[in-house]
């Protein structure tokens, strides 16, 4: 029964999932407990009954190691962190009739016999594996001394204190246990020395590598290593399977100390000193599991850097990376997105593009976005679905997601750097104000031009100059962007240059708007604006400023050649007037209907997309993108043709 216990119990049985992934061609199958290998008759424990028959050293040289993955590191980590593999034997378990001695003195038994099992193969690690290669390295040259000490890290510490110091204490207080019936005075003695684990467990990964990688390279290496793997002292395991025990022995005493704290009577003399023992050797678990951590961490960083070739201004070791993926950028010049990769750092984010020759590095820094001062939202256009918007100091960015889960993924991810960033700033604001700081309610900040990059209109949201309303065309009136508002304005109008901070104080193209605004200079003569014509209200694409706003088809009008369909607005400002633009941002309508006395007339033409306006002989055939919307827009002009007008927010919202 108490076999059975540890079987099920012990941490020992992750052994047999490394097993399965590096033991070699000639290995036994099945599972082999390390502590539990036959050194003494009373350590005949087996989990494999079968007997185990060396290969020949011609086949065991072909033997394939394969390296430890990140991935059994993290499951390795996950099962330390929980606490199901910390659940001991039932307490109500019998050890049989025969068996006369405490059961707090049969744990204490059973850890001092898996110590000079643990004792043993450190040695073997040590003094022979670890020795050999070394003699090897010396005399031969065919492989670097400095491997063989990245291989076995600081194994031969580890061995000493277990050898010299743990193992003679725990042997000398159960010799004299019915004088001392206690070992917790011992184990806290000796508890802050396990911490040395951190640095072997840190290493395990690259050290697993190096041997897979110096057993395919090197043949000297390779027949020194299965030499000892086919003796009768390495118990048919591999090195590797090996070197995966001090990784896994902490946890061990965590396990047996547990229950012998269960075993323990109410009023044993050992109780207290072993409830801190037992504390002690749980912290250095955790100091084993934090190390693992933080390998993880490194090594997932100096994957990304990889990947981004290494440049200086982003390698930093202590960044933490929170988030990684495709997406798409939206164009403000070209329909169709592009692709495009994130990075997100607890301090930064990086737009990256897919390198053409991917040698090396996969992927080239475009932008480098601070979190400090980054703001991200939610974008609704109904052209580009699962859209949002990352605004910097730096850049401001229109990003699609290809799914919504994916876009609320990013945005939280984005939200939740940007809080811990202004956390820290105000615990630092905090600090450097004392208790006598300033105790106003801090003023909420607003995006002054220039202060950060702006959202850049797209072009075919436009077909004016949004400064002077003139129709742009390829020869004499062409796009351009202010670097400052981002509006889509002409030459003429953004002939002007100004500091931008964002920019680190270089001089930009600005409107002429802006232009004043940033430097303070009056309009030179002749720039002032003029009076502005009766077409001139601005299309306004948000809801809360129409009763109704959507594309719409003008059908049979002069227009309707040359736009296939037009951005229609009924203002709130003026809810009795139909205005139609060429784009939803110019500032200057087409055409503008007054809807008083219209008719409105239903799907004509037999296409119930269609509504029709008439008046006394004027006639406007429009067809809407779906019914719905047509009836929308029914609903919306009828009342305007009847002269009601919205009293109030409680007023019903059409808008598109």
């Amino acid at each position: 029964m108490e076999q059975a216990c540890e079987k099920q119990d012990s941490v020992c049985n992750l052994v047999a999932v490394f097993e399965n992934n590096s033991r070699t061609p000639g290995a036994a199958p099945g599972s082999h407990s390390l502590e539990d290998q036959p050194h003494s008759p009373e350590h005949q424990l087996s989990l494999s009954p079968e007997p185990w028959e060396a290969p020949p050293v011609k086949e065991a040289l072909k033997s394939e190691f394969r390296p430890v993955s990140r991935r059994y590191l993290s499951s390795l980590k996950n099962k330390l962190s929980s606490g199901a593999w910390r659940k001991s034997c039932q307490p109500g378990v019998s050890p049989g009739p025969e068996t006369q001695e405490p059961e707090e003195k049969r744990v204490v038994r059973e850890l001092l016999e898996t110590e000079q099992a643990y004792v043993a193969r450190l040695h073997l690690l040590d003094q022979v594996f670890f020795q050999e290669l070394l003699r090897e390295a010396g005399h031969s040259k065919a492989f670097p001394e400095d491997v063989v000490k990245l291989i076995f890290s600081n194994i031969s510490s580890i061995y000493r204190f277990h050898a010299q110091f743990f193992l003679p204490e725990l042997q000398r207080r159960v010799d004299d246990w019915t004088a001392t019936p206690r070992i917790g005075d011992v184990i806290q003695k000796l508890a802050p020395f396990l911490k040395m684990y951190s640095e072997y467990v840190k290493n395990f990964e690259r050290a697993a590598e190096l041997l897979a990688t110096w057993m395919d390279k090197s043949q000297p290496f390779q027949e020194v290593v299965t030499r000892i793997q086919c003796s009768e002292a390495s118990g048919s395991l591999t090195l590797q399977h090996h070197m995966l025990e001090p990784v896994q022995r902490i946890p061990r005493y965590e396990l047996l100390l547990k229950e012998y704290v269960q075993k323990l009577p109410a009023q044993a003399p050992d109780l207290e000193d072993a409830q801190r023992a037992l504390d002690m050797i749980f912290s250095a678990a955790q100091h084993s599991n934090a190390a693992i951590a933080e390998m993880e961490r490194l090594q997932g960083l100096w994957d990304v850097y990889q990947r981004l070739g290494l440049e200086d201004d982003i390698v930093d070791p202590s960044n933490t990376l929170l988030r990684e993926g495709p997406v798409l950028k939206i164009s403000f010049r070209r329909s169709d997105p592009m692709e495009r990769y994130l990075v997100l750092f607890n301090n930064m984010l990086l737009y990256c593009v897919p390198r053409v020759l991917q040698v090396g590095a996969q992927f080239q820094v475009r932008t480098r976005i601070d979190v400090a001062g980054m703001k991200v939202r939610e974008l609704t256009d109904a052209e580009f679905p699962h859209s949002f918007l990352v605004s910097g100091k730096q850049r401001t960015l229109e990003l699609q997601a290809r799914s919504r889960d994916e876009m609320v993924s990013w945005m939280q991810a984005c939200q939740a750097a940007i809080d811990q960033v202004e956390k820290r700033s105000e615990t630092f604001k905090a600090a450097v104000q004392g208790p006598q700081g300033d105790t106003q309610e801090p003023k909420p900040q607003v995006e002054e031009l220039g202060l950060r990059a702006p959202q850049w209109v797209r072009d075919k949201m436009v077909t004016m100059c949004m400064r002077c309303q003139e129709p742009f065309n390829a020869l004499t009136r062409r796009r351009h962007h202010c670097r400052a508002c981002g509006y889509v304005v002409c030459a003429k109008c953004s002939d002007y240059r100004a500091e931008l901070k964002y920019d680190s104080n270089r001089p930009n193209r600005v409107c002429l708007t802006c232009y004043t605004f940033l430097t303070g200079n009056v309009l030179p003569q002749g720039k002032e604006d003029k009076k502005r014509g009766i077409l001139e209200k601005e299309a306004s694409a948000a809801p809360d400023q129409s009763l109704v706003c959507s594309f719409l088809q003008l059908i049979g009008d002069k227009c309707s050649r040359s736009l296939p369909r037009s951005w229609c607005v009924i203002p709130r400002d003026d809810p009795l007037v139909l205005y139609v633009y060429a784009a939803p941002q110019d500032t200057k309508a087409h055409t503008s209907i007054p809807l008083l006395g219209y008719q409105v007339i239903s799907g004509p033409q037999g296409d119930p997309r269609v509504f029709q306006l008439q008046q006394s002989g004027q006639q406007y055939t429009f067809k809407a993108e779906s019914v719905e919307l047509q009836g929308r827009w029914v609903r919306a002009i009828k009342r305007a043709a009847s002269g009601q007008t919205p009293e109030g927010p409680d007023e019903e919202d059409v808008s598109d």
